[in-house]
């Protein structure tokens, strides 16, 4: 069981991985479903059966991990554990207080499921490398958020100066608040620069924004192509001589002798 449910690197663990993976996504769909009145109106007993196959679903899986971990309070307290644990939760306060059902809260927390799916793309081998790149990544995103901040902050304070409160520029945090959604282009309109000075500083912070969006891809980027340009680390088994494992492997994937007594 722990082999099927924990070992992602086995056709069994993968299997079982891709069943769950999609059976997260649909019941996502499902809780999106109940959420369109129509739809909940016309299929409500349909959506009903299938939120409680779901959480049966889920809520076996939870108790066969709490059974075939090797430490059963670890995996619970973790975070995925607590992943888990939250996304079996609502239907089960729905059965023991049926007015709670009907809380868009209760039935929203529902959707902390597709969090499951962070753990299950892991067979997909990418996942290590992805954290990786953003490990690496993370102290020269921070140093530039850290800049646009000061951008955000400044320029912010310039509109509060140039139009007032004529233009909707009231105060300085509603100033920044103009200046962010400027600069990552979202620009909702409800402040708009009206003078000619003012404008002119908008266009400038536009611009600024295009730099805004490609800087951290281009960070990360760079990052995921060294990850990928670095040799994956292997592991040979001491009982067969397989050298074919990933670092974090388990057991053999040739005679199944543990990897884990190995390297102690």
């Amino acid at each position: 069981m722990y082999v099927i449910i924990f070992e992602a690197d086995t056709p069994a663990g993968k299997s079982f991985d891709v069943c769950l993976l999609i059976a997260v996504l649909v019941s996502v769909l499902v809780v999106m479903l109940e959420t369109v009145e129509s739809v909940e109106a016309e299929h409500r007993t349909a959506l009903l059966l299938a939120e409680w196959s779901f959480t049966v679903l889920f809520s076996a899986e939870y108790i066969m991990r709490l059974i075939s971990a090797p430490r059963a309070g670890k995996y619970a307290l973790s975070f995925f554990g607590l992943v888990d644990l939250a996304s079996i939760l609502p239907a089960f306060v729905g059965l023991m207080f049926p007015g709670a059902q009907s809380l868009r809260v209760v039935r929203a927390f529902r959707l902390i499921r597709v969090f499951r799916v962070f753990k299950l793309v892991r067979f997909l081998g990418e996942e290590r490398a992805l954290r990786a790149a953003l490990q690496a990544s993370l102290y020269k995103i921070t140093v530039f958020l850290g800049a646009v901040l000061s951008v955000a902050l400044t320029m912010g304070a310039v509109m509060y100066f140039i139009e007032g409160e004529a233009s909707g520029y009231t105060s300085l945090p509603k100033g920044m608040y103009w200046a962010v959604v400027t600069i990552t282009t979202v620009g909702y309109g409800d402040i708009a620069p009206e003078t000619p000075a003012g404008q002119f500083v908008a266009g400038v912070l536009m611009l600024i924004g295009y730099g805004v969006l490609a800087v951290p891809t281009g960070i990360v980027t760079a990052e995921m192509t060294r990850q990928s340009l670095l040799p994956p680390p292997r592991r040979r088994c001491s009982a067969c001589g397989l050298g074919r494992h990933d670092a974090d492997a388990k057991f053999c994937k040739a005679c199944g002798r543990s990897m884990i007594s190995q390297s102690a």
